[in-house]
């Protein structure tokens, strides 16, 4: 079992948006906290009851082909191939019952870096926003300053197009 190191800049490319969420699918989650697919699932039925819709969910068939598909160019399930099981997705709350239920050092360690993705995650879209909104007043600001400027080079066009449509005058005899 290959072991991803818990940095926050290699869980990243691991989160998914599904359904309105920001998501780790089981077979990352397992990976990362070092224990078998079937293992993490065993633990999340036993204690279902901590495991809510809006914690945890599985995956439809789409969604999943969807995800195997963007993850590798090569993966392409054949007719009749199907996937045997779908895998669950787990949002931030989730994950962080998981580690509760995966009782060790190491999913202690994993949560912690997980739960610093998500807060990095939401600082940047964060960031993104008062960007966004900082380049929209900007434009305003400006439309309506150059707005005199636009106005200018219109008649200026305007001008350049009624002149073109006039006869022209011939030069020589």
């Amino acid at each position: 079992m290959r072991s991803i190191a818990p940095k926050p800049e290699d869980l990243a490319s691991l989160i998914f948006f599904l359904r309105g969420e920001k998501v780790l699918l089981s077979e990352h989650l397992a990976e990362l906290y070092g224990v078998s697919i079937s293992a993490l699932n065993q633990a999340v039925k036993r204690n279902i009851e901590r495991f809510p819709d809006d914690f945890m969910f599985q995956l439809t068939r789409e969604e999943a082909r969807a995800i195997i598909s963007s993850r590798s160019q090569n993966v392409i399930l054949k007719r009749g191939q199907n996937i045997k099981y779908l895998p669950y997705a787990f949002t931030e709350q989730g994950v962080a019952m998981l580690s509760s239920v995966l009782r060790s050092s190491r999913a202690v360690e994993v949560n912690i870096a997980i739960m610093r993705t998500f807060v990095q995650l939401r600082r940047l879209m964060d960031s993104n926003r008062e960007l966004a909104r900082s380049i929209e007043a900007m434009e305003k600001k400006y439309d309506e300053q150059f707005a005199v400027v636009f106005d200018a080079i219109k008649q200026l066009i305007a001008e350049d197009d009624v002149r073109k449509a006039q006869p022209r005058r011939r030069i020589g005899f």
